[in-house]
């Protein structure tokens, strides 16, 4: 059974408030959701795209909205080291120049080693970068194992929480960028941050709020084509 009462706000235990309408779920005992179109689930998760281009550079981003996209990543499903995620907001000039260098040297290195040619996009996030308005970087406390099952649960309950946050501050209009080059600089992120031992560092997102970006769904293979059943190489 579900009741739908208009209301400008209305806050009563039992009831969901979401944009004027309250709705009360009783279809299960004591469990209450609010229910969110499918179709603009999949647009957030189809649409959050490496943002480089359109980003206001000179409109800082609200702590308020910062902190609210990091309550959503905390919600994120995590493994037994549970809630060692924290994170590291950077808005001043100076770390943020350091970071920037980093980062830069890192990617040219990469692109000359491995040959890649690199996207105009990059280059026009890396001349900027150091102007970004707030860097966010995502830490886990403690450090992975060598065998490869510990490093998969120890990044598996680290990089949910990472892609939540993406994902909120796309919500948001805040375009962001997926990095983890700095991870092979480590130590030198954790010199300028003031990064203890013991601590791993994962991704860097760099993040400005978007000016008239036209974000869509990107050229992916199908299911069909990515997808066994019941057995390596069977699509049957």
């Amino acid at each position: 059974m579900r009741i739908e009462i208009k209301a400008a706000c209305l806050l009563d235990p039992g009831f969901l408030y979401q944009s004027a309408t309250c709705i009360l779920v009783q279809s299960l005992p004591a469990l209450w959701f609010m229910d969110t179109p499918i179709d603009d689930i999949e647009h957030i998760l189809k649409t959050a795209r490496s943002v480089r281009r359109k980003l206001d550079f000179d409109r800082p981003i609200s702590r308020e909205d910062i902190e609210a996209c990091i309550n959503v990543a905390v919600q994120a499903p995590t493994g037994i080291a549970g809630e060692n995620w924290r994170f590291l907001v950077v808005t001043e000039d100076e770390p943020k120049r350091k970071i920037a260098d980093i980062y830069c040297e890192m990617l040219m290195q990469i692109s000359e080693s491995r040959g890649v040619q690199l996207k105009s996009t990059h280059y026009a996030l890396m001349k900027r970068l150091h102007e970004i308005p707030c860097m966010v970087l995502v830490f886990a406390i403690g450090e992975p194992e060598q065998d490869v099952s510990s490093q998969v649960g120890f990044f598996g309950s680290i990089l949910p929480a990472a892609w939540s946050l993406m994902l909120a501050m796309r919500a948001r209009g805040i375009g962001t960028t997926w990095t983890s080059l700095l991870s092979a600089r480590s130590g030198d992120v954790a010199e300028i941050l003031g990064v203890p031992e013991g601590v791993t560092q994962t991704v860097m997102l760099p993040a400005a709020y978007t000016r008239g970006a036209n974000l869509k769904p990107a050229e992916r293979l199908p299911a069909r084509e990515v997808t066994f059943w019941n057995r390596w190489g069977n699509s049957d």
